[in-house]
């Protein structure tokens, strides 16, 4: 069987950009499997897999959530903290349209429009994450450090 070539995505080229170390993680897409799937393809802890959610708020202003795989976001609570009467998931275009990338392989790196990111605060005590790498079937593992380094999050408490 031929060795799966990596994918060269806008997040990935910003984390090279970037001088990120990252490793690649390659594994068969499961259509609606989330990080359920992935972490399962690749042995790993569901909760260092980090899911890339794009919400918006009541004005339609669209941002990034990032999440460990095996918890929720509690919208409620995520507006209360940003200061917006609600947020709630974009729908699958508008989220393509934002990010540049396919849901389901939506990174935070490399998005075709700036957004402001929000990120459970218990990430970045993690030794290491795997996030989505900008395609579908990819992550890439990293430093928590680094994705904070480079994204600028503002952490919150918003998982259920």
């Amino acid at each position: 069987m031929a060795k799966e070539k990596i994918p060269v995505t806008s997040a990935v080229r910003q984390l090279r950009a970037e001088k990120v170390p990252f490793s690649d993680h390659l594994y068969a897409y499961e259509e609606k499997g989330g990080t359920a799937a992935s972490s399962r393809e690749l042995g790993l802890d569901e909760h260092a897999v980090i899911k890339t959610l794009v919400m918006e708020d009541d004005r339609r202003m669209p941002l990034i959530v990032l999440m460990h795989g095996d918890r929720q976001v509690s919208t409620k609570e995520l507006a209360r903290v940003i200061g917006a009467r609600q947020v709630s998931p974009c729908t699958a275009e508008v989220a393509q349209k934002q990010s540049g990338y396919l849901v389901g392989g939506t990174s935070p790196f490399g998005t075709r429009h700036p957004m402001p990111v929000y990120m459970e605060g218990s990430i970045a005590t993690l030794p290491r994450i795997y996030i989505n790498g900008g395609k579908r079937g990819y992550l890439v593992g990293m430093s928590p450090d680094d994705l904070v380094r480079l994204l600028k999050p503002q952490l919150v408490t918003v998982g259920i």
